[in-house]
């Protein structure tokens, strides 16, 4: 029997309302209508404020948190979905309440508000247009409002818009493993048409149709790539590690600068990548296996106190891609907009210069260090650094780069370059 990818979606949804969990994992496992389930739940979570906006439009009592999701899965379909059949949106909506509710009344409850969204639909629309922009594209109110400071209206609004679309499926080649053309040619063999991505001139990225499975791409058990979103070519770009050298990536977890990094330095002989969170080591030595990378050394250490970990040696290169409020990602972190706040930012940024005092004490004289974030809040990025050189002069400031997310079509990404005098 045929799952019903709505009820699916529905009950993660449900989760996500009762226990303020967002269910990744369980996503990751879903097999059947996998693209279809994934882009309900993730739209929905990201256009919750706008969902619950048009739900209180049509109806007067509020739910509970099942029938919430399964209004919220119809009117993400009726609203923003525009290749989903109406009939098909509701009647499956229906269904997934009847199954799950177990009671005619709730699923009457489900057709009554979907048909009249429907019926409405011009209405509602022209309606919403004229809420505040942060209802319209279902941002938190004081978000939109720093971003209009920061960036004006017109680029918060494009941001706004960006974060709203579903992520693209992104992999970088591995050169040091395939040739980019004979890879490319692989995939038009099995019918895949990727499109390269011009955010890089050192690197080759490609985008692969959205609900491509990439576990099954000819050449992931091979290594001939890593799904990596370009904007992580900035930091390591910046550091530019070579063979030879001695290199760590303090807070290397999931491993996609690692194993960049690696690739820059002949297989990685000299480089250590440390994580503080242990559950994330065994994907992260996987990656560095399946791309033979195994001379990375990788060590469960806390950037805060890494001499704990790593000895009291120095570096000549380390890269600190520290813990940040995700502000650059929402797009691919469709959750992260409703957890940050200004408080979270306030604590981010305490943990990110702590991070940077004690690993600036492991660079050699001469040495350079790269702080870098996927963050796009100034408290995280650019007042930090400046805030920081202040204090220890023993460092300057090369240069940093950023990547706008409208403007770069790739992850928000801040990275700095401080260098120690000798």
């Amino acid at each position: 029997m045929r799952t019903n990818s709505r009820l699916t979606a529905a009950k993660m949804l449900q989760e996500w309302f009762e226990k303020d969990f967002f269910p990744a994992r369980k996503l990751i496992h879903v097999r059947e209508d996998r693209a279809f389930v994934m882009e309900l739940v993730n739209g929905c979570v990201r256009r919750q404020l706008t969902l619950d906006w048009l739900m209180d439009a049509l109806m007067h009592q509020k739910p509970k948190a099942f029938i919430r999701a399964v209004l919220h899965v119809g009117l993400y379909q009726l609203f923003f979905m525009d290749h989903v059949q109406t009939y098909a949106a509701v009647n499956e909506c229906v269904n997934a309440a009847k199954q799950q509710a177990g009671s005619a009344g709730m699923a009457k409850l489900v057709n009554a508000v979907l048909r009249r969204a429907d019926r409405e639909r011009e209405t509602l629309l022209d309606a919403l247009h004229k809420e505040r922009q942060a209802l319209q594209s279902s941002h938190p109110d004081w978000f939109m409002e720093r971003w209009v400071a920061q960036y004006g209206a017109d680029e918060a609004n494009a941001l706004a818009n960006w974060n709203n679309e579903p992520p693209q499926t992104i992999l970088r080649i591995e050169q040091s493993r395939v040739d980019a053309t004979h890879f490319i040619d692989e995939l038009r063999a099995k019918e895949i048409e990727p499109v390269l991505h011009p955010a890089s001139d050192s690197e080759v990225f490609l985008v692969v149709p959205r609900g491509v499975n990439v576990v099954d791409l000819p050449g992931f058990e091979q290594g001939h790539f890593v799904i990596q979103d370009p904007a992580t070519v900035l930091s390591v770009d910046l550091l530019a590690p070579r063979p030879g050298e001695k290199v760590l990536d303090a807070c290397a977890a999931p491993g996609g600068k690692t194993m960049l990094m690696a690739g820059r330095m002949q297989g990685g002989e000299g480089l250590t990548a440390m994580e503080y969170h242990a559950d994330r080591l065994p994907a992260l030595r996987d990656n560095l296996r399946r791309l033979e990378m195994e001379q990375v050394e990788v060590v469960h250490g806390d950037a805060r106190e890494p001499t704990q970990a790593l000895g009291e040696g120095l570096f000549d290169a380390i890269l600190l891609d520290v813990p940040c409020s995700n502000s650059g990602v929402l797009r691919r972190r469709c959750e992260a907009r409703w957890r940050i706040d200004q408080e979270r930012i306030d604590k981010m940024a305490i943990l990110q210069t702590a991070i940077l005092d004690a690993c600036a004490g492991m660079v050699r004289a001469g040495g350079r260090l790269v702080y870098s974030t996927c963050s796009l809040e100034a408290e995280e990025n650019e007042e930090l650094v400046h805030a920081w050189l202040a204090k220890n002069e023993t460092f300057s400031l090369d240069r940093f780069v950023k990547a706008f997310p409208p403007e770069s079509d790739t992850d928000g990404a801040f990275a700095a370059l401080l260098r120690r005098r000798s």
